[in-house]
């Protein structure tokens, strides 16, 4: 008696080709079986349980590189807003005779300075910025606004003296100590 593969070629229900590629799995899959592959349901699941957490790895490794990056680009552009405030807003041609003394690090810096801006300094209407080691004379204003973004900016920046108003039973009210006093 014929096998069903030479009857269902004979009926003209199959071909040649797939007859030989039938047996051709065949072969292989008893060849696995008894190689000790298993090809199972529970290895198929376990591939795409494996699968699966490679993604959400690498997804979550992606947003991580994601925020570091927009990090880096907030603090950039923090940087290069301040850099453009301190340039745009800075006062120039305010050289003087006058000697102002100020603190970075603890290191006493000298800044000559005309009268004017001198009282202005002391008395708050102007405050001094530092930004990559160079010192800036601005408004107390514009330090305002800097020290919103970054507090570290502002080198010096007293408090305003509206008037000074002076007590009229002030024994010592003739003698004055400025606040800038020189020595």
């Amino acid at each position: 008696m014929a096998s069903l593969q030479e009857q269902l070629l004979k009926a003209g229900l199959t071909t040649k080709q797939k007859a030989r590629q039938a047996n051709a799995d065949k072969r292989k899959k008893n060849k696995q079986k008894r190689s000790g592959v298993q090809h199972d349901a529970t290895l198929q699941e376990q591939v795409k349980i494996d699968l699966v957490a490679k993604q959400a790895e690498k997804t979550a490794k992606d947003a991580a590189l994601n925020a570091e990056k927009k990090q880096q680009l907030a603090v950039k552009e923090q940087y290069l807003r301040i850099k453009q405030i301190l340039e745009h807003h800075q006062l120039k041609n305010v050289n003087g005779e006058a000697e102002y003394n100020y603190t970075i690090n603890k290191v006493i810096k000298k800044l000559y300075v005309d009268q004017t801006t001198l009282n202005a300094l002391v008395n708050g209407r102007l405050a001094l910025c530092g930004w990559d080691e160079i010192t800036y004379i601005v408004t107390s204003e514009t330090a305002a606004k800097l020290a919103q973004l970054d507090a570290s900016v502002i080198l010096v920046q007293n408090d305003k003296i509206d008037n000074e108003q002076l007590d009229k039973d002030d024994p010592y009210a003739e003698y004055q100590i400025p606040d800038d006093l020189m020595w």
